[in-house]
Formats: structure tokens, C-alpha cells, sequence
């Protein structure tokens, strides 16, 4: 029997050697195409701009291949390992917060409820845009979830 999904997978695994780790500067491309989309759309109103960050996340955390990183590779000056690492799994989690967010927002903008539209977008721009600062919020609260399994685990 075909399993396409499955299939997809090991083409992508292999195109992207499985690596732990992401170059910083693929990471901070993905960040900017979040920020840049959702001013885009508050500018033009045109909310399907944010299907783009969307269906790139979402390919990111099903398949291990985010269209976005794919095409920045080619920009890369540097053999990859040059690069800072970002770790795979917590930049994982982020995208899942990203996905989240920007889906909350289109969602928002199709059903005509401003406040939610505005809001999830709002908050996905700005922590994108703090990432692209310095500081990730998304591993701040990955940090934070961990310790409180961690704590509910040991409690006696």
C-alpha cells in the first residue's frame, strides 16, 4: 500500500541529512517571512499573505522541509556547520507556537473577528520579531513547561 506522507519523509530526511541542529541564519530567514507577512497583510489587507508562513510551518513540522529554510540554503555563504546552531526540536516547538498563532489569525480575518485576527497576528509578529532580537520566547516557554513536568514528576 502507498503511503505518500511517509514517502515525503524520507525524501525530505534525506535531502536534509537529518542534521540536530539548524543554521541560525535559516532560522532567522523563517522569522523574518513572519514578521514581513504580517505587516504585509495589515498593510494591504490581503490576510492570504499569511498562508505563507503558514503552509511553510506546517511542512516544517509534518515533513522536516520548511520551503522557506530550503530556498535560504542557497544563500549560504558557509558550509552549514559554520554557522550558529539552533536546536531542531526547540526550533520544532517554536514553529508549532508560529502555526498556532497564524492560524488563529487567518482564521480571524476569515471570520471577520478583528480583535482575534489582530491579536494573533500581533503576537506572532512581535515574537518573531524578539527572536529575530535575541531573545525566544518560544524556548523561554518550552524552558518553563519543562521544568513544571520536571517538578509535577518529582513531587512527593
Amino acid at each position: 500500500m502507498y503511503n505518500g506522507v511517509s514517502t515525503i519523509r524520507k525524501v525530505v530526511k534525506r535531502v536534509n541529512n537529518d542534521s540536530p541542529s539548524i543554521p541560525r541564519p535559516l532560522v532567522r530567514t523563517n522569522q523574518w517571512v513572519i514578521v514581513l507577512s504580517v505587516i504585509l497583510t495589515w498593510v494591504t489587507g490581503g490576510y492570504w499573505i499569511l498562508a505563507v508562513p503558514l503552509i511553510a510551518g506546517l511542512m516544517g513540522v509534518l515533513f522536516d522541509f520548511n520551503p522557506v529554510m530550503y530556498a535560504a540554503k542557497a544563500f549560504l555563504k558557509k558550509n552549514p556547520s559554520a554557522y550558529a546552531p539552533e536546536d531542531k526540536g526547540q526550533q520544532k516547538f517554536n514553529q508549532v507556537l508560529a502555526i498556532l498563532f497564524l492560524l488563529a489569525a487567518l482564521v480571524g480575518y476569515l471570520m471577520h473577528w478583528t480583535v482575534l485576527a489582530y491579536a494573533a497576528s500581533a503576537m506572532v509578529c512581535l515574537a518573531a520579531s524578539i527572536a529575530i532580537l535575541g531573545f525566544c520566547i518560544g524556548c523561554f516557554i518550552h524552558y518553563q513547561w519543562t521544568q513544571y513536568k520536571y517538578r509535577s514528576r518529582n513531587r512527593t
